[in-house]
Formats: structure tokens, sequence, C-alpha cells
């Protein structure tokens, strides 16, 4: 006989949400993410969502299995990058500062400021990132506001914008960190042109589109596009539009790639500490 689990209960009073900072970002309190939320209780998870930017799921233990189910409550499944070392299952990343050996490498990687899978037909809605394994201290992910960054703008500098493409691409994204893309994922993953700015599906509001996957302007000499965007991450990144997550035992994230950035902070001994996430990624659609 099969153990079939229940919804939650669909009781607003079940669980809380509170804002964690002025910029964006809430926690929620009080849901177990192991069992299938029920439909107010999603639309409502939805709507904070859609609203905070990023919410924290305090008190999480999810097996790879569990948070998948959790993710696809909210959409399809979007597949990761053809490199995807020491994940058992395809559509769970394993985001981790370890070698080959299992040991801390002293390397952190994602410190740089972008938005996952830009460089898709229909980059990411959200991403899924439960802690696994933390640091004592550190390791904490950093979130950029780019309605905020976009509204901040002068009226001049709006008119600039409008209209302009960007070429997104991992291989160019590889090349300005220093490494290099496989042929297999070249193919897997070629450059794509979405808008500067675009128009959130689900807000409305107009916000930027860039990061470290967007290269530079689409139609332009690249030099140009490229010093733009420099100066644009520069000026959405300032600490005025910024959140930091200290990660607590047990958080799970769950972000908006649609009107964010984000970044990993190396601010703990990778080389002594572990830093282990379980992440899963929300297909989204084409910017406009």
């Amino acid at each position: 006989m099969s153990l079939v689990i229940e919804p939650q209960a669909e009781t607003r009073r079940d669980f809380a949400i509170r804002p964690l900072s002025p910029v964006v970002a809430a926690e929620v309190v009080g849901l177990d993410l192991r069992r299938p939320l029920g439909e107010a209780a999603r639309r409502e998870v939805y709507d904070a969502f859609v609203r905070y930017q990023v919410l924290a799921f305090r008190g999480q233990h999810l097996t790879p299995d569990e948070q998948i189910a959790f993710t696809e409550q909210f959409g399809a499944l979007e597949r990761h990058i053809a490199r995807n070392r020491g994940a058992a299952n395809p559509l769970v990343h394993i985001v981790s500062n370890l070698n080959d050996a299992g040991r801390p490498s002293g390397k952190v990687g994602s410190q740089k400021w972008h938005t996952d899978k830009s460089f898709r037909p229909e980059p990411s809605l959200a991403t899924i990132l439960h802690a696994v394994t933390m640091p004592p201290d550190g390791g904490d992910t950093c979130f950029a506001d780019m309605y905020a960054a976009y509204d901040s703008l002068t009226p001049a500098e709006k008119a600039e914008l409008d209209g302009v493409r960007v070429i997104h691409s991992w291989e160019l994204s590889r090349q300005k960190s220093g490494g290099t893309a496989t042929p297999e994922e070249i193919r897997d993953a070629p450059p794509m042109s979405h808008p500067l700015v675009r128009v959130h599906p689900d807000s409305g509001r107009k916000c930027l589109f860039m990061g470290e996957h967007a290269s530079h302007f689409d139609g332009r000499p690249m030099a140009e596009g490229r010093a733009r965007l420099a100066a644009l991450e520069a000026h959405a990144t300032a600490e005025r539009f910024v959140y930091r997550h200290r990660w607590q035992p047990g958080d799970l994230l769950m972000w908006d790639n649609r009107c964010l950035l984000h970044r990993a902070d190396a601010n703990f001994d990778a080389a002594r500490y572990e830093r282990v996430l379980h992440r899963t990624c929300l297909r989204g659609t084409a910017p406009a």
C-alpha cells in the first residue's frame, strides 16, 4: 500500500511571510516543503515571490527528488549546461567548492554578477538553491534589484537604452572569466539576443536584464557595448540596490532571475570549509 502525502492546510496562519530588508527578500516560516502545497498556499507563495523577488524558506531539509517536486509546483524544470559534475540527477545542479577528491578546493564559483541561464532562448524564471553544507560563517549570496536600478536612471538614459538588444553567450562569458567552453557546451548553448530593458511578465514593470553572460550590444561594436554594460552593472550593483543573504542551516532560497542579478561571496576560508548547495531552475519565457 503506497503512502499518500496530503497537501498542507490552506489557512494563512499555518505560515508567515516577513520582509528581510528594505531592498528585496522575505522569509517564509512554518512550511514543510517536503509536502505539496495546497493551491491557496501555492498562489500566496508565488505572489510573495513576485513581490519580494527573493524568498528564504527556513528550516528545510530536502532530498534532491523532494527539491525537484517542490520546484515543479511552480513551472517546468530547466535543464542545466552540459557540465554538471557530481550530480546524480541532471535536473539538480551541485554548487560546491569541492575538488575531484571531495575536499575544499579554495575556489568559489559564480562570484560575478549574473542572472541564471540568460544565454537560453527562454532564460530562467526562478532559481531554487538549497543549502546542504555551509561554512560556519560567510559564504553569502548577494542580490541586486534590477527594477530599482532601472527606475533610478535618468529619462535620457532610459531613452538611450530603449530598443537596445544584448548578445548573451555562455562561450563568451567563459572567455571573459579566463575559461574555455567545450564544443558540446557551445552546441548546447548558442548565443542569444535579448532586450537590455525587459518588461517583467508578472509585475509589468521594466527592469535591466544583463550580467556576466551579457557579452555586448547586438549590432554594435563589441568594445562599445561591453564598456556600456560594465558601466550599467557598476550602477545597478551599488550597495543601495543590494540585499545580502546570510545563510542559516536549512535555508532554501527561491529568487526571480527576471529582475535580479546575484553572485556568491567568497567571504569564508574556502580551502578549509565546505560550501555545498543543490540548485534547480524553472524555465521562463522569452524576454520582451
